[in-house]
């Protein structure tokens, strides 16, 4: 078993090397959604997904989808497990963020179907294209739309380089009028699984190569502006200046203090992006926008210390004698995974050395956000080395990676939709 899980380990991580050589740029591993990068990828996941013995269909937004037909006499045939990730990534990316969940649950069903044959359900793997919004400023888009929640509003938002979503979509070769057909019908997803780099450094710490989440953080995304005076940096004494930079230095203080005072929720807040005009060094800036990103594991403290910084900014502003507005550019709210699902989990791990298997929340958003909208949800970690993510160091191990395999091997074997439907009623 050690060594089967070993070589899916060493086949995942030779898929993840041929799907991160997909970039805009050499020498760094960017893929935006709708982009030439974005078709190469879906097609390389396609033709994986053939090669394990699936159907494979593209959705109006995207999607890739892999589908695995149930038993026709199975006692759950209407119904099925979708196990999912994304393809996309941020600017500078590592490769296995996104990338790891697609290919597990590729591997995994082939192993299944291998083993099986068919199960009682059906089992879809899915490839969404858009998850990090790193190119149009909206974020799962694609789990949206699976989920029947797609904003059509979302068509008119535009690119950093001015391009409407709407029209990226009909230069892929996508019809927004077709996107409704991509939601699944009601009841048809029993469960939406996925499995995920952990992004973070508690598995590392406790010497532990996979983790079963208990809830995806709550999270909100703001562009705050500020708004001064340009004025000459040698002759505005500091006193009559109208400086939208220290007014926005001093909002940024009260962002991270917002975030240490609700650490026990595990709250984060970051300020990413920044923009800051006119831009020279002899003049005093007039206007700054930047961004604010919230988390909690709560709706509720989130949305009372998103209400506390609206009105800090409003003070900040007054008393530094300019102008300054927040607008809230995205909202996901938390999402709990079910508990069914954790204990499915649990159990493909198996714990080690007579401990049980380590539960944690998620401070990254996922796809499951969007699809929990519809069915439960269910997340297994995986171990990421120093707990880097975003960032070209990103790994995971070859054995980590085929031990991840194993367990969602061991969960699809143990999935039942009607024990889940019963645990749920229960609850």
């Amino acid at each position: 078993m050690v060594e089967r899980a070993m070589a899916l380990g060493r086949e995942a991580e030779s898929m993840i090397r041929a799907l991160a050589l997909i970039s805009a740029e050499e020498g760094h591993l960017t893929r935006l959604y709708l982009t030439p990068e974005h078709r190469l990828a879906a097609d390389l996941v396609r033709r994986w997904m053939a090669e394990a013995g699936l159907d494979v269909s593209e959705d109006a937004l995207g999607t890739v989808r892999g589908r695995l037909a149930p038993e026709s006499d199975g006692r759950n045939s209407v119904q099925r497990l979708l196990i999912g990730s994304h393809i996309d990534t941020v600017i500078d990316a590592g490769a296995y963020d996104g990338a790891l969940g697609v290919i597990a649950g590729i591997l995994a069903v082939r192993e299944v179907m291998k083993k099986h044959g068919r199960m009682p359900f059906g089992i879809d793997v899915l490839a969404f294209g858009d998850e990090e919004g790193s190119r149009f400023p909206a974020t799962l888009l694609c789990s949206q739309a699976v989920a029947g929640r797609f904003d059509p509003a979302a068509l008119q938002v535009e690119s950093v380089d001015g391009v409407k979503l709407e029209d990226a979509l009909r230069a892929y070769g996508k019809d927004p009028a077709e996107i409704p057909a991509a939601a699944y019908e009601p009841g048809e997803a029993a469960a939406y699984v996925e499995l995920h780099i952990e992004q973070g450094p508690v598995l590392e710490q406790a010497d532990e190569a996979l983790g079963v989440v208990t809830a995806i953080a709550s999270q909100s995304r703001h562009s705050v502006t500020v708004v001064g005076e340009a004025g000459h940096a040698g002759t505005v004494p500091m006193n009559l200046r109208h400086d939208a930079l220290t007014a926005a230095a001093e909002i940024a203080l009260a962002v991270e203090a917002l975030a240490q005072r609700n650490a026990d929720d595990f709250m984060v807040a970051t300020i990413g992006k920044l923009s800051l005009s006119p831009g020279a060094s002899n003049v005093i800036p007039a206007r700054v926008v930047f961004t604010v990103d919230l988390r909690s594991q709560t709706d509720a403290r989130r949305i009372e210390a998103m209400n506390w910084l609206r009105e800090e900014i409003l003070a900040i502003a007054t008393k530094r004698h300019v102008t300054a507005w927040i607008e809230r550019t995205h909202e996901a709210a938390a999402r709990p995974c079910d508990p069914a699902l954790q204990s499915g989990f649990t159990a493909a791990i198996g714990g080690r050395d007579g401990k049980s298997a380590i539960h944690l929340p998620s401070g990254a958003g996922h796809d499951g956000q969007a699809v929990g909208a519809m069915c439960p949800i269910g997340m297994l970690f995986v171990r990421c080395r120093g707990g880097i993510s975003h960032n070209p160091a990103e790994f995971t191990s070859v054995r980590d990676m085929g031990l991840a395999v194993a367990a969602l091997i061991k969960f699809i074997e143990s999935f039942d939709p009607a024990r889940l439907g019963r645990r749920r009623a229960d609850d």
